[in-house]
């Protein structure tokens, strides 16, 4: 394993690559574990271009990431925001300067009109599956227009060199028949 020892030499950093029997390697650091000397630790500069490994790789973080990042922290302040106009009384958010902001039944409101919102949107989706489905009696949810009947296929080879059935639909009375043939 390489070892990347960084020197200061006349203002300038260089690096040294020593090989190590015993070393460990990780994008940001490497560690040497030789029995000749003490555990050195080498940490690897991000800005550096030319050695190929930086931490979020030579075009930057990506846009999902940084996304991610302001809608996380968006969320908390929003919810500190929330949390702070429903439950500080008023002499306390008029003591600090605070003199307009909405009316405390929104506080309320929102929240519950958006529950709502959500289990009627579920509601819905629901029923509109159960209006699109066939009946249970329907011979629309046995046949279609990909249904295949089964061939007759008849077989010259024998033992292991048989062909493989051409695919088609097992029929319900053979489905019955496999599983309810038992029961008496």
């Amino acid at each position: 394993m390489k070892v990347t020892l960084d020197v200061m030499k006349g203002g300038m950093l260089e690096e040294n690559i020593v090989e190590e029997p015993h070393s460990v390697s990780s994008p940001r650091r490497t560690l040497s574990f030789s029995k000749k000397r003490k555990a050195t630790v080498s940490i690897l500069d991000p800005d550096d271009k030319t050695s190929g490994s930086g931490v979020s790789g030579e075009h930057g973080p990506k846009p999902s990431e940084v996304y991610g990042f302001v809608g996380s922290i968006t969320t908390v302040v929003a919810t500190a925001i929330f949390l702070v106009w429903a439950y500080v009384p008023e002499p306390w958010l008029h003591s600090v300067g605070i003199f307009y902001y909405p009316n405390r039944y929104w506080a309320l409101a929102v929240p519950t009109y958006a529950m709502v919102t959500v289990v009627l949107a579920l509601v819905f989706y629901i029923g509109l599956n159960f209006m699109s489905s066939p009946p249970p009696t329907s011979l629309n949810t046995i046949f279609d227009d990909f249904s295949r009947e089964p061939a007759d296929f008849v077989t010259v080879a024998t033992g292991d060199d048989q062909p493989i059935e051409p695919i088609s639909d097992i029929g319900i009375d053979r489905i019955n028949e496999i599983m309810f043939s038992d029961v008496k």
